[in-house]
């Protein structure tokens, strides 16, 4: 009797877990006029609030790689809201169309802040979020983005850049700063000039801000995304190993901060 409780009670057990599973939720919001989709993604098995990350796309606009990286964030535990920059579904392999949405963004600091923070609200307000414990990670145009963030003083623990264009702060700006800083940039990545690298970093010195810059060897522009050489531009090439590796560190400085 005793045994057939206990094979009961195992059966039900691994059945609960086979059944916990990572979640998407399809988030519709709105910023200045602009309908935008994002998606939301957590793991099941954990009933209390996680921390939440928000994960700010590449120029390409937010496609399945931001996506994949978000569920990815929920595999470890997290509460991961790939949000959208542009809105109206707009996703595009041409850089040329990339590169004009995404200057049409970015060219006004203040409204590219601006939808940015509304994707942090929808992820903070989530009622999975704890959020006391929140951080973003962003890829190309997306890891500009979350250092604007993080600029601007918004309520990050922690911000992660990978092959981003590491736009100096202001001294105005460094000064803000609430967040840890992770920067993750390929040091054959032509599209940033070591010059900027280095104000970069003088600036983030100057105001003592806690950061991590890694250089890694070898590596060009996207060098986390598998399907970089489908675009056909010789400076953006993936790297197994430096995506590896920065995936790796971007872990440990999450737990760390979170």
């Amino acid at each position: 009797m005793k045994k057939g409780w206990f094979c009961l009670g195992l059966l039900l057990l691994l059945s609960a877990r086979v059944q916990a599973e990572v979640r998407e939720e399809v988030i519709q919001y709105s910023h200045d006029g602009t309908a935008l989709k994002g998606y939301l993604y957590y793991d099941d098995r954990f009933e209390e609030r996680r921390p939440g990350i928000l994960v700010a796309h590449e120029w390409w606009g937010l496609n399945d790689y931001a996506r994949k990286r978000a569920r990815m964030l929920a595999e470890l535990g997290y509460v991961a809201f790939a949000m959208d920059m542009y809105g109206q579904g707009k996703v595009t392999e041409h850089a040329d169309t990339a590169q004009g949405w995404m200057k049409q963004i970015a060219g006004n600091t203040d409204a590219w802040l601006a939808r940015a923070r509304a994707g942090l609200m929808q992820l903070q307000k989530h009622p999975r979020v704890d959020g006391s414990r929140l951080a973003a990670i962003g890829y190309c145009f997306g890891g500009s983005t979350v250092m604007q963030m993080a600029y601007a003083g918004l309520p990050l623990k922690a911000v992660v850049s990978f092959h981003g264009s590491l736009p100096p702060a202001t001294a105005a700006q460094a000064g803000q700063i609430r967040a840890a800083i992770l920067a993750e940039h390929g040091a054959r990545d032509a599209f940033v000039p070591d010059e900027r690298v280095q104000a970069f970093r003088k600036a983030l010195d100057t105001a003592g801000v806690d950061y991590v810059l890694t250089i890694l060897a070898n590596a060009r522009h996207a060098f986390t995304n598998p399907d970089a050489a489908r675009y056909g531009i010789d400076n953006v090439q993936y790297n197994a190993r430096a995506d590896q590796r920065s995936w790796a560190q971007m872990k440990d400085f999450l737990e760390e901060m979170l």
